[in-house]
């Protein structure tokens, strides 16, 4: 389980280290940076998948991402005394995820090439790995370091705390989670990347006339919901042969009072049908309203068969009617006990019915372009370190 998260530099986060707990609702008004926190986190994911280069390469680049604002805003600036405006900048650009959990941490710093010889490649713009930490542990220091990454060289700790070179030559913008890890060399980071690779991510599900999931699609075993949902009949169909078959009766009831689910099988076609209270046939899902439709998908998502480390889901609440917002909290605090959930939304009525089941709140606000999280001291932050380059 994640114990903290931090980000430096990313857009609005210049500096933001959040606590985590078991479920994390992140909120905030408008343009607070919650939609910066989840693209984050999807960033320091794809770290696992090897296209974390890529990745941001489809934000618009390194450039784009960074955070905008001054290096450090000065009291005076802060108390309005004085204008914001540029200065020179004293810190190499740099752009750096992490987390650390109950047994290991992970750490990334991304930043620029050095121009030492401009003319020599047309890529002096795409971002180059500078450092990677493998710790265990809560908080990554010197002494806990599983495995260290400095530009191209990756030293991996043996059981005796002795340092071994395992590569001399990663390329500046591979990932060691890709590259180096096997269970001979680094077991710590392989296990570490498996991990990562199996988090998921709820981002708006498609509902329009043409989304996949109100049509028939070819059915499989789907223990794990596609993130467009187009495989929902499956998933379902997989739930009740092979998951909490009472569960999702009882999810589907508790929305739709006298409603069920069955999936139509038509050569190997599944179809997503829903029996509701006074009709005298099931509605397919594409007589479904967006928000119905919505409801189930994130009913397949929340009931997986394999649940996952840790799932985040933002804006779950779109196109959801207020009524849904209490099944959907119920829903999402089951899940909880299964795997690490963390809540991107400002829905109020969301909100009060998770804070009711004990969630971690993170409320957080921009101040002069920056991040912040509302209420938090020394005491509240966890510990973090960013190591030098």
């Amino acid at each position: 389980m994640l114990t903290a998260l931090a980000i430096s530099n990313y857009r609005s986060l210049r500096n933001l280290v959040l606590p985590i707990q078991r479920l994390n609702v992140i909120t905030g008004a408008n343009g607070s940076g919650k939609s910066n926190v989840y693209r984050a986190l999807r960033l320091l994911a794809d770290t696992a998948q090897g296209r974390v280069v890529s990745s941001l390469a489809r934000e618009g680049g390194l450039q784009s991402t960074l955070w905008a604002g001054r290096e450090v805003n000065s009291r005076a600036v802060r108390r309005g005394e004085h204008p914001v405006q540029g200065t020179v900048r004293q810190k190499p650009v740099s752009l750096r995820l992490g987390f650390a959990s109950e047994e290991f941490g992970y750490l990334i710093d991304l930043g620029l090439p050095l121009r030492t010889r401009p003319e020599a490649s047309q890529f002096s713009l795409d971002p180059e790995i500078k450092r990677e930490w493998i710790w265990y542990g809560p908080v990554g220091r010197p002494s806990a370091l599983l495995t260290d990454r400095t530009g191209c060289v990756v030293r991996v700790r043996s059981e005796k705390g002795e340092w071994r070179a395992v590569n001399l030559n990663l390329s500046p913008f591979d990932s060691m989670m890709t590259h180096v890890a096997d269970p001979r060399n680094a077991p710590e980071m392989l296990t570490l990347r498996e991990s990562i690779r199996a988090w998921r991510f709820y981002d708006h599900f498609r509902t329009d006339s043409d989304a996949p999931a109100r049509s028939a699609q070819v059915g499989t075993r789907t223990p794990v919901l596609d993130n467009d949902g187009a495989d929902v009949a499956a998933a379902i169909q997989t739930i009740v042969e092979i998951g909490e078959n009472e569960v999702l009766t009882t999810a589907v009831e508790d929305a739709f009072p006298g409603g069920s689910l069955q999936v139509e099988n038509r050569s190997g076609l599944f179809s997503l049908l829903m029996n509701q209270h006074g009709l005298l046939r099931p509605l397919s899902a594409a007589e479904l309203s967006d928000g119905t439709l919505r409801y189930l998908l994130l009913v397949a998502a929340l009931l997986t068969p394999r649940p996952p480390a840790l799932m985040v889901l933002n804006e779950p609440e779109t196109s959801l009617h207020p009524d849904l917002l209490a099944p959907l909290a119920r829903l999402v605090r089951g899940a909880s006990e299964r795997s690490q959930i963390i809540v991107v939304t400002h829905s109020a009525l969301l909100i009060t019915a998770l804070a009711e089941a004990g969630c971690n709140s993170i409320m957080l606000e921009k101040r002069f372009g920056e991040t912040t999280v509302i209420g938090a001291n020394k005491l509240s932050t966890p510990a973090w370190h960013w190591p030098s380059r």
